[in-house]
């Protein structure tokens, strides 16, 4: 029996897990597993990474073979499945998990498949006090760390009935880039996720058991409220599954306060208010970079998506799985993404406006991701007794409703995050967090 299951350790992001896990300073604090196919692969790792097997033992599981998987899952406490795409692969891992009361976390950015999965097995998590946790790496760590930061910002100036209005980022990714297996993964989601799944993933607060206040729509050009000069940017791909998660933890707290209001006061402190409203976009030079861009993205998405030939040199030109960024571009990598939360006006019309910050060193989708994905697995190993108590009962959460203070606390002692979080009074800032 280990603490945690790595599955798919000898894809490109397993293997950066692997890494990060062996040399975490709390090493000595818990046990981690590798799991994957090929034996011949795995002891490629080892070699890579110089581990032991008798430090680390060694899974050897097809995820296309059910009574693998269980055997596996009932190895760890919890599994961090990077086996993608999610869509053919990743619900037997969850349904084992629930099934035998382990926890889960994995980086899937396929809303299709979490809103299947939610339906399927969200009540039998609970039930069974199993936390299946989706989307714990770039997407959509960043994005629900942010709103969750705000709100607390927020009422820590105007008070626990604060309510947020608007919550807007703006990402800025330095040398990002894709592995072979998100493309496929990107492909496989295009081809074979029905169309009509697709279509109504545009519907705000899909993932949310309640239902909220439509976002601003998407446009060629956003700018950043309350900035000291402009800040343009384009339509961020990631949004499509970054808003879904963020709208998903406003819903399980407007759930829970709904449900507890005779104990308001234990509640308050995490609703994000009624009228909560996200969006994110993608920093750029100028609002003409911004059009430009809105204007090709959108060319080629269209290309892809109903255009099969497109795909096929789609997939002659981009990596393969199991290939990624050189040493070099994951060092050379960042990420920075400012959000700017306003409050719902109060009984005097004033507004109060939080800036808040999520800085990363390394590159932003396989390094950070990986950074990410394993303090979160760790907060359940070595945190659960102070996890947040909406997450105790078990469920198909979101990192923040999951781990909320637990998670950003890892992540700013990682080394390679800061997470900051201001008000803006006047002309002035007043850092809270």
């Amino acid at each position: 029996m280990v603490d945690i299951v790595v599955l798919g350790a000898t894809g490109y992001t397993g293997r950066l897990i692997a890494q990060y896990l062996a040399t975490h300073p709390q090493r000595s604090s818990f046990t981690f597993g590798l799991a994957a196919r090929s034996q011949s692969a795995l002891e490629k790792v080892f070699r890579g990474l110089n581990l032991s097997k008798e430090d680390v033992p060694v899974f050897i599981m097809d995820v296309t073979n059910p009574s693998d998987v269980d055997a596996v899952v009932q190895q760890a406490r919890v599994v961090i499945n990077t086996i993608g795409p999610y869509w053919r692969w990743g619900t037997s891992v969850v349904r084992a998990c629930v099934h035998y009361g382990k926890h889960y976390v994995d980086l899937s950015g396929e809303v299709h498949w979490i809103k299947d999965i939610i339906f399927e097995l969200d009540y039998a998590a609970v039930k069974a006090g199993s936390i299946v946790v989706p989307c714990c790496g770039l997407d959509s760590v960043p994005s629900d760390v942010l709103a969750f930061v705000a709100n607390k910002t927020l009422k820590s100036f105007g008070g626990p009935s604060t309510a947020i209005d608007l919550s807007t980022s703006a990402w800025k990714l330095g040398g990002a880039s894709f592995s072979g297996g998100t493309f496929s993964t990107i492909l496989t989601v295009l081809e074979d996720v029905p169309k009509h799944k697709l279509l109504a993933l545009r519907q705000d607060f899909a993932l949310s058991p309640v239902k909220g206040i439509q976002s601003p729509r998407a446009r060629m050009v956003y700018t950043l409220p309350h900035s000291s000069r402009p800040v343009y940017g384009a339509w961020f791909f990631m949004a499509i599954t970054n808003s879904q998660v963020v709208q998903r933890s406003w819903g399980l707290y407007e759930f829970a306060r709904r449900v507890n209001q005779h104990n308001a006061t234990a509640v308050a402190p995490l609703s994000y208010g009624p009228n909560f409203k996200y969006e994110e976009f993608m920093v750029l030079p100028s609002a003409f970079h911004a059009k430009m861009y809105s204007i090709i993205f959108a060319a080629i998405a269209a290309l892809l998506f109903f255009f099969q030939p497109a795909r096929w040199f789609a997939r002659k030109i981009m990596p393969r799985p199991g290939e990624g960024p050189s040493e070099r571009q994951l060092k050379s990598g960042s990420l920075k993404i400012t959000n700017i939360t306003t409050s719902s006006p109060n009984s005097q019309g004033e507004k109060i406006v939080v800036r808040s910050v999520f800085k990363g060193r390394g590159d932003p989708g396989y390094f950070l991701s990986s950074v990410m994905i394993s303090e979160c697995a760790l907060a359940l190993v070595l945190d659960g007794a102070s996890l947040p108590q909406i997450s105790t009962g078990g469920g198909i959460l979101t990192p923040m409703t999951a781990f909320g203070d637990i998670l950003v606390e890892r992540l700013r002692k990682s080394g390679h995050i800061d997470i900051e979080s201001e008000l803006l009074v006047g002309t002035e800032s007043r850092k809270t967090r």
